[in-house]
């Protein structure tokens, strides 16, 4: 029979130093002739195999047993025989056996341990002890709304969150999702123990009495969860835990976005220098744009550009510009007097107010001192553009001056260099 030194058990466990204080077992399942008779293995089943097998155990045992007693050895088969608890994964059972150590106890009970499973206890095995097992599993936890993937040896939700909670992050559990039954289920396997409270669709709702998973709480308040919708569940500040419930969509929407045009300047031989002339009217394109849009509880968290499509391309505005050199001006045919000249000065000048200045401003900008081209190049009553308007002694732009100011600086562009600097509205002026 093994002893305290039983180092032929094949469990194999990595943490075996975890308190074994009986104080740490959860309150026993059952108590009845079947918690405590031993427990098949889950892989083996009973078969008729099995049957010989553990009544040749029986009937070792039971020699063994007589032996000692023919033999004087009672207080050894005291001494051997122990009444111990094993507690795994909250089920507890209350047994007698003949194991030396806990190795021996957890293979005789078909329990295995893994790398991160923890063990109270280890060694050899004393009477009345209880040996704690707690199997790790693997949840998926938000710490500060990042995810990530933890191993568990937590029997409750409250547990779980108490133990993450001690790293200083805030902390939730984020439900599993499957189909079972061709219904949307949220087996998340950590009870809730303690009070649990349902946050769903802007009301907090009790868990109703009986439901000791998440699934179950949803269930029984009749909570349907459509494909998207993420479920957590987290600590309460006054105790307790709640689920939490979000609505999440996800939408596309299309946009219309508008192309700008671009302008192409040509030279042209019959256009006097400093003169321009729109060829082609430029137009402006269109872009569909197709956004994928995210809502938690109505509220936009996400908004993410999944497709972008031209509807009409634009069409660039083409503008010459003057090369043709401007005729010199013609000599007087006599010399003037100072006096003539300053009546010849004061003709001239007499000359452009004669001129049909609104007519010209009401063909070049529809008589609006504010109004610029769509290409931003001209501006105001004149279509001044800016090299021009500061030529003639104008800051700023022109558009910002005054309706007299940009008549009067037309006037002076136009005793410079003729009608021709506006070679579509100029013959307006003698209209």
């Amino acid at each position: 029979m093994p002893g305290t030194s039983d180092g032929w058990s094949l469990v194999k466990r990595t943490n075996l130093n975890g308190p074994s204080d009986p104080t740490l077992a959860l309150p026993v399942v059952g108590d009845d002739a079947a918690d405590a008779a031993p427990r098949t293995p889950a892989a083996g089943g009973t078969t008729p195999e099995g049957r010989r097998s553990r009544r040749s155990r029986a009937l070792v045992v039971t020699a063994a047993a007589a032996a000692l007693v023919l033999g004087g050895g009672s207080a050894a088969y005291a001494h051997a025989h122990k009444d111990v608890t094993l507690d795994v994964d909250g089920d507890q059972v209350a047994l007698g056996t003949f194991a030396g150590s806990v190795d021996a106890l957890l293979e005789d009970r078909g329990v295995t341990v893994g790398d991160r499973d923890t063990v109270s206890a280890s060694g050899a095995l004393r009477d009345g002890q209880t040996v704690v097992v707690r199997h790790a599993r693997q949840i998926t936890v938000a710490f500060d709304g990042e995810q990530r993937t933890v191993w568990s040896t937590a029997l409750t939700a409250d547990e779980a969150l108490d133990a993450l909670a001690d790293r200083g992050h805030r902390v939730t559990l984020v439900a599993s999702r499957s189909l079972d039954g061709g219904r949307v289920a949220v087996p998340l396997d950590l009870e809730i123990d303690g009070s649990a409270r349902v946050l769903v669709d802007g009301t907090t709702k009790p868990v109703p009495a009986g439901a000791t998973t998440v699934a179950q709480a949803l269930d029984a308040l009749g909570v349907t969860l459509d494909e998207l919708d993420r479920v957590t569940v987290r600590a309460r500040s006054e105790g307790g835990v709640e689920v939490v419930v979000n609505r999440i969509e996800r939408t596309e929407v299309r946009r219309a976005q508008t192309i700008a045009f671009d302008t192409r300047r040509k030279a042209d031989s019959s256009l006097y220098t400093g003169t321009t002339k729109v060829v082609t009217e430029g137009k402006a394109g269109k872009r569909a744009i197709t956004f994928e849009v995210t809502t938690v509880d109505g509220t936009v968290t996400r908004k993410e550009k999944i497709d972008a499509e031209v509807v009409r391309k634009p069409v660039d505005q083409v503008v010459a510009v003057g090369t043709k050199d401007r005729p010199a001006p013609k000599p007087s045919s006599s010399p003037a007097s100072s006096s003539s000249s300053g009546s010849a000065v004061k003709k001239a000048k007499g000359s452009t107010d004669d001129l049909n200045w609104a007519a010209l401003a009401q063909c070049e900008s529809g008589g609006n001192p504010r109004i610029v081209s769509s290409n931003g190049l001209y501006h105001g009553l004149y279509q001044f553009s800016v090299g021009t308007w500061r030529a003639v002694g104008g800051s700023g732009l022109p558009s910002q001056a005054s309706a007299a100011e940009q008549t009067a600086r037309a006037k002076t562009l136009y005793e410079r260099s003729g009608a021709g600097q506006w070679p579509v509205c100029g013959s307006r002026l003698f209209s």
